[in-house]
């Protein structure tokens, strides 16, 4: 497994990244909590130095919630409770990964820049090389430092454009923050809404002014929120 570790605190929080992304979109707000949680970020399978697929079907949401799932048993002790968190697809790799049987559920559910319906969202429009030239396009327009290559996004693309989990949102209970920023391009910000609706226990924060980028754009504001609605988590390990 290729996972990055950043932090100390008490919370244990998993944090996946998206469809261009790697381990390293969420170390900004890994570094501003590093005192108050402990965060592990897999690279998914086709980023960083996770294994490679070499269809497009390797790619399918069950598939990267397996790596999730693997992710979990190896950094986690039997019986420690978890944070999940996912940004943009990792939203919906969290998701995916809420009904997989071989990994506890998690204590809390954190959601930025996602979707419950992948399919209403085109991230990408062409096929071939126009394809490849979009997807680098939009690795530059979201700043993604450290990005995943085009031949896997393209892969993971045609598996997943067709995405649609909005029936799985009733069955969640578990206390989620979900935080959108208004003004999302890739994913609108009633995809946002929708995802706080859907979802019995949680609580939206939409971020004015701020786009699909929400982890580098916004960094220091997901942090405090994330920070807050972490607090019962580290109070408690603060009282043992």
């Amino acid at each position: 497994m290729d996972i990055s570790v950043q932090g100390s605190g008490e919370a244990v929080v998993i944090a996946l990244h998206g469809i261009q992304g790697t381990s390293a979109s969420w170390r900004p707000v890994a570094q501003v909590l590093e005192q108050s949680a402990t965060f592990h970020m897999p690279n998914l399978r086709g980023r960083g130095g996770a294994l490679r697929g070499r269809v497009s079907a390797d790619y399918s949401l069950l598939a990267f919630a397996e790596d999730a799932a693997a992710a979990i048993r190896v950094v986690l002790q039997p019986g420690k409770r978890y944070v999940l968190a996912g940004w943009s697809m990792g939203v919906s790799v969290a998701l995916q990964l809420l009904q997989h049987s071989s990994v506890a559920a998690p204590e809390r559910l954190i959601l930025l820049s996602g979707t419950s319906c992948i399919s209403e969202v085109r991230w990408f429009a062409e096929e071939g090389e126009a394809l490849q030239r979009e997807i680098q396009a939009r690795e530059q327009r979201l700043g993604l430092k450290q990005a995943a290559d085009v031949e896997a996004v393209a892969m993971t693309w045609q598996a997943l454009r067709n995405t649609d989990q909005r029936g799985l949102l009733a069955g969640i209970a578990i206390p989620t923050l979900v935080i959108h920023g208004s003004e999302d391009q890739d994913c609108p910000p009633s995809h946002g809404r929708s995802l706080a609706q859907g979802i019995a226990n949680a609580q939206l924060l939409e971020l004015q002014g701020i786009g699909h980028s929400v982890l580098s754009e916004a960094t220091v504001q997901v942090a405090q929120a994330i920070e807050k609605f972490l607090s019962p988590i580290s109070k408690a390990g603060a009282a043992v």
